[in-house]
């Protein structure tokens, strides 16, 4: 069975030891340190992870390099976030968060996961971000929390 290849946002990795989402949060580590999951990461999240407590920030040492897959920031990606913008998905000030959707779209990963529900996770939001993805001539994406990952 394939692996599935999963665009985690900063928020899932800081979810570790956050009381209200640390258990789906360490399951969904805990399946890409057991190498069941690749985790598809960009150098946004570790720039965003470098705000985060020292305990967060070494997270990403536990898990092996044959679970995770680096995405650059890319031109490709830089227009698909300005689309998301033009089309008034999120405004400027949240263009880090079209930026992760942006790369999990080009990745053609099997779900962005997050726990960002004002920016990423809301079924306005996601229909919104489809519909530019298939304007754009990209597939579908789905957008989950941890909860619905399958490990």
């Amino acid at each position: 069975m394939k692996k599935l290849r999963l665009y985690v946002d900063t928020s899932v990795i800081g979810g570790y030891y956050d009381k209200v989402f640390e258990k789906e949060s360490r399951k969904l580590i805990h399946g890409a340190i057991a190498r069941k999951v690749i985790f598809l990461l960009s150098d946004l999240v570790l720039e965003e992870l470098t705000r985060s407590p020292e305990k967060v920030q070494r997270i990403l040492e536990k898990i092996p390099a044959s679970s995770i897959e680096m995405l650059p920031l890319t031109k490709e990606v830089e227009n698909l976030k300005d689309a998301y913008l033009r089309a008034g998905i999120l405004t400027l000030s949240s263009q880090n968060d079209a930026a992760h959707v942006a790369m999990a779209t080009l990745a053609t990963s099997d779900a962005i996961v997050s726990w960002n529900f004002k920016h990423i996770v809301q079924l306005g939001k996601m229909r919104a971000y489809n519909e530019v993805n298939l304007k754009w001539g990209y597939g579908y994406l789905n957008i989950v929390t941890p909860k619905e990952v399958e490990i």
